[in-house]
């Protein structure tokens, strides 16, 4: 066990001085101009007539500056692959601006901070470079000392951003911190843009660090640039609550340039924990006055108190078990191109992901900028940081290996502080010289140990990312070396059971894990949301799929497109989430994602949009029904049953929350389709610790008196307590009547036409094994079929559940997991055009939009035909669903509702029912 004692909040998030007159905003209009030839120095750059204008804080974009777009709709992989920017620049851009320095800041340090900049900048007074070097950061301030540039009166400040590729950091450009593919490679600086001036003798940094007592050791970096050693008084003070406490004093005596004092604060009796249920922060003002008055220099900052660790290969957080419900944050902010710097943005990323049952967001090969930690510490949220890397060639380039460690030190030192900063990860997926990793993640782990490490979000470099690294604090996975612990290795495999958890898969795991980048599960693309995009990004890719889908008169299905894949995909959700809370040596879960991906081909992966706004799939309520604190959960063997048989479960709980359930009464219910309660019962009074794993009693019903296929609702609630759960299960009768008399049933297409040629009614079941088409998949596609175009599958079923032909076979309007069976057992036609109104729909992905079915009818000659493609031929004694649906289907053929209108030639019955074998002769 590596225990961590997570210090209090550290790093001023904004340096107050005594006077308003101490701080000179850079905000506003900025001349602007291109170097495209690098021709020139500053002095020309000081004198030239610039041809544009831009507000900074901003970015070439917002201005419209820059090459425009010519990309056209289309559904090539370029059209298809992300947003497109209106307006792009890359290369050097000069910015100019003349500034007036106030009088009284003679003899003053002036400091200039750009809060956020890709990649590289300079700085220069009057043509004269500034003494700071060029700062690289791409997530961290770009701070300059111009103290010897600036004095009163007039200047001619320059600016030189280049938002080059400076080192090989990413693999294809894919990571978040520099990337057209969520945030955009933009030139131009946003956040606090500022001149600050400081007395000789200033504060320029924080560091505390605390235990479990309250006594806070405090670290108060000093600068003294009087030339001359100096004495003052350092002075601390907190507020917590509305209340102030106690002032500390200190005398301190400083020699010249950078003094670190080590202080302590006394918090006494006011000592207060963080965590998500109760994110107590502190305000801790921090004074230094000199003896010889030259020197008066203050700094606020909030803290919070928190202590968290590695115990026993769990995580846990001031001594309670801690589970992460996570999602990731790719720096998708679709109107911009850019990550906020205000508080509002983040408190509609992170404000959303709570009403969504979140703990903790995962920033994928990126560290977002100060607000976001403000908000994050203020709503108790649980963030893992990541330096900007992606990269397949780890260590292979000194250059680029020596930025990442400068990167890191000043990550630490900018946010390292903020009691929601709990987890750091090297990067995404790394591969590469592992013992480079080995060497920046031990060396902060002895520099900064407020945080927990892993030295990459899972890796595909065997065996690195099937076990932790030695050092490791914690892991981050898809598979271990014992299996897997995500449902994309089996859900389309394996039949619906919910019984399992992947406690199997982490026998001697030495540290905590969190599951890797769970679900990826294809929604399709939200047309409506096309009009959303007002800002620097057109939505090429889904102005690309809406023009596909009206030319192949498909529009007007997009909306129930987008509804029933979310909903498959909402249903994985759920399993994935409750399959990693029933497992008791699970730590967390990091889904990808909550929100859609609108970048490597256009990944509309999430519940919610890109803008972290409601499909209108699943509601925030609905999906905290898996996804809170507390979770009850049912493990019972599989989703259809006969009505021969009993449902049978175990009732469990999985209480993260703040305290112990005490003494609890579980309440359990079965209900069907109309509201009717069949089944129910109360499970002993139970007091429950914080944990997972506790089992509350076992449910047994009997079936025998539904009589008829029924969609049953189970429920599991904890009484006198806002948490309940729900789920879906099927009923069939053990046996059906035969109602085939009318109706022709056959396998064989050449049977069906003869009969379809003496007017019968024909219900044509090949055999999927040999049938042309696509294979049948019960899971939609896996991220993207743009992205992964091998696997360019189906994305879940549409149908009508009122409709005559399934009135025996009770569905929703999406597939559920009682279709399982049947979409493992299919092959999904491919339709000529869309003439035919399908019972059952195939929704196709986005890249091909072809029109695809499981269940047409139509008229064939005198002949009424309803061709199938799931098996309903094979094993139905042992297959319920099948048998159940082949009986829906005939007991429809055999009314008078069943008139197909349109009608198809038996040639075109022949091509849609071709063996695969003859196919690729013809072809």
């Amino acid at each position: 066990m590596r225990l961590l004692y997570i210090s209090i909040i550290i790093l001023a998030l904004s340096s107050r001085s005594l006077t308003a007159q101490n701080k000179l905003s850079l905000a506003g209009e900025w001349d602007v101009a291109f170097d495209t030839n690098l021709d020139g120095g500053a002095h020309r750059w000081l004198k030239n007539k610039y041809p544009h204008k831009m507000r900074l804080p901003g970015t070439t974009d917002d201005a419209g500056l820059g090459d425009s777009l010519t990309l056209k709709p289309s559904l090539e992989r370029e059209s298809l692959y992300q947003l497109a920017r209106k307006h792009r620049y890359v290369g050097t851009a000069w910015y100019r601006r003349k500034i007036t320095i106030p009088a009284d800041w003679r003899g003053k340090q002036i400091k200039l901070m750009l809060e956020r900049v890709l990649w590289q900048s300079r700085v220069y007074v009057d043509g004269t470079a500034a003494s700071t070097p060029q700062q690289e950061s791409l997530t961290t301030p770009h701070r300059y000392d111009l103290t010897n540039l600036l004095t009163p009166g007039e200047h001619t400040i320059l600016l030189r951003i280049n938002n080059e590729e400076q080192y090989e950091i990413s693999h294809n450009k894919l990571a978040h911190a520099y990337t057209d593919g969520t945030q955009i490679i933009w030139n131009g600086a946003i956040g606090k843009i500022a001149l600050t001036a400081h007395d000789p003798v200033y504060i320029s940094h924080l560091h505390t660090e605390t235990n479990t007592t309250d006594v806070v050791a405090v670290a108060v970096e000093l600068q003294n640039k009087s030339g001359k050693p100096t004495t003052g008084i350092m002075q601390l003070t907190a507020r917590v609550n509305g209340k102030d406490l106690p002032v500390t004093k200190q005398a301190v005596r400083l020699d010249t340039g950078r003094q670190l004092v080590n202080t302590t604060y006394d918090l006494g009796s006011n000592k207060q924990l963080w965590d998500e249920f109760s994110p107590t922060l502190y305000r801790l003002t921090a004074e230094f006055v000199a003896d010889d008055a030259q020197s008066k220099s203050q700094y606020e900052t909030t803290f919070g108190l928190r202590q968290l660790t590695n115990e026993a290969g769990l995580l846990h957080l001031n001594g309670r078990r801690l589970f992460l419900r996570g999602t990731l944050e790719c720096a998708i902010f679709p109107l911009t191109g850019h990550p906020p710097t205000g508080r509002a943005g983040w408190e509609k990323v992170f404000g959303t992901a709570r009403q969504y049952g979140m703990n903790h967001i995962r920033f994928h090969s990126w560290c977002p900028p100060e607000a976001a930690f403000e908000v994050a510490d203020s709503l108790g949220f649980y963030l893992q940081i990541e330096m900007p890397l992606w990269s397949l060639l780890v260590g292979e380039d000194p250059k680029a290996d020596q930025f990442i460690r400068d990167e890191a030190a000043r990550i630490s030192r900018e946010y390292g502080n903020h009691p929601s900063f709990c987890l750091w990860s090297m990067g995404n997926e790394l591969e590469g010289r592992i013992s480079f990793l080995t060497e920046l993640m031990t060396n902060l782990q002895k520099t900064d140990k407020r945080h927990l490490y892993t030295m990459t979000s899972y890796s595909f470099q065997p065996p690195h990312g099937s076990w932790p690294e030695p050092a490791d604090d914690f892991f981050i996975t898809q598979r271990t070396k014992l299996g897997w612990v995500r449902g994309q290795g089996f859900f389309n495999e394996q039949s619906p059971t919910f019984t399992n958890d992947y406690s199997a898969s982490l026998v001697g795991m030495p540290v905590p894990v969190v599951t890797h980048e769970v679900g990826q599960y294809a929604v399709f693309p939200n047309m409506a949301e096309i009009k959303k995009y007002t800002g620097v990004l057109e939505p090429i890719s889904l102005i690309s799929i809406r023009h596909d889908l009206a030319k192949k008169g498909l529009l007007p299905l997009a909306e129930s497109y987008t509804k029933a894949s979310g909903k498959l995909a909402a249903i994985l959700y759920k399993e994935e989430l409750e399959r990693v809370l029933r497992t008791k040596a699970a730590s967390g879960i990091q889904l990808l994602d909550l929100h859609d991906f609108p970048g490597q081909g256009t990944a509309d992966i999430g519940l919610l949009d890109a803008f972290w706004d409601s499909k209108g799939i699943l509601t925030a309520e609905e999906f905290r029904q898996f996804c809170s604190p507390v979770v009850p959960l049912l493990r019972f063997p599989k989703a259809t049953y006969t009505n021969a048989e009993n449902f049978e479960a175990t009732a469990e709980v999985a209480n993260f929350g703040a305290v112990p359930l005490t003494d609890i009464t579980p309440e359990w219910s079965i209900t069907d389709e109309t509201g009717k309660q069949l089944a129910g019962g109360k499970l002993p009074k139970t007091t429950v610790p914080v944990g997972n794993g506790y089992a509350l009693g076992t449910i047994d019903a009997k079936l025998s008196g539904i009589k008829t296929a029924k969609q049953l609702t189970l429920k599991l609630s904890l009484s006198g307590t806002p948490y309940q759960n729900t789920w879906h299960v099927w009923v069939y009768p053990a046996t059906v009547p035969d109602v085939s008399a009318e109706v022709v049933f056959t396998k064989s297409t050449d049977e069906a036409i003869q009969a379809l040629a003496q007017g019968k009614k024909v219900l044509l079941n090949p055999d999927y094994k040999e049938m042309v088409g696509m294979e049948g998949k019960f899971v939609p596609v896996f991220w993207s079929p743009v992205h992964f175009p091998a696997q360019a599958i189906t994305m879940g079923l549409l149908c009508d559940p009122k409709h005559p032909a399934l009135q025996n076979f009770p569905t929703d309007f999406h597939t559920d997991w009682q279709w399982w069976d049947l979409c493992t057992k299919s092959t999904t036609m491919i339709l000529p055009d869309n003439r035919l109104s399908p019972i059952v729909r195939q929704i196709d992905n986005f890249a091909n939009n072809r029109y695809l079915a499981s269940i047409v009818e139509a008229k064939v000659g005198e002949g009424q035909l309803i061709l199938c493609s799931f098996d309903l031929s094979s094993d139905l004694e042992t297959r319920p669903v099948a048998r159940q649906l082949q009986y829906s289907l005939l007991k429809y053929m055999n009314t008078q509702e069943f008139k197909p209108s349109v009608a198809l030639s038996p040639d075109e019955i022949k091509a849609l029912t071709a063996k695969r074998k003859e196919q690729a002769l013809k072809n």
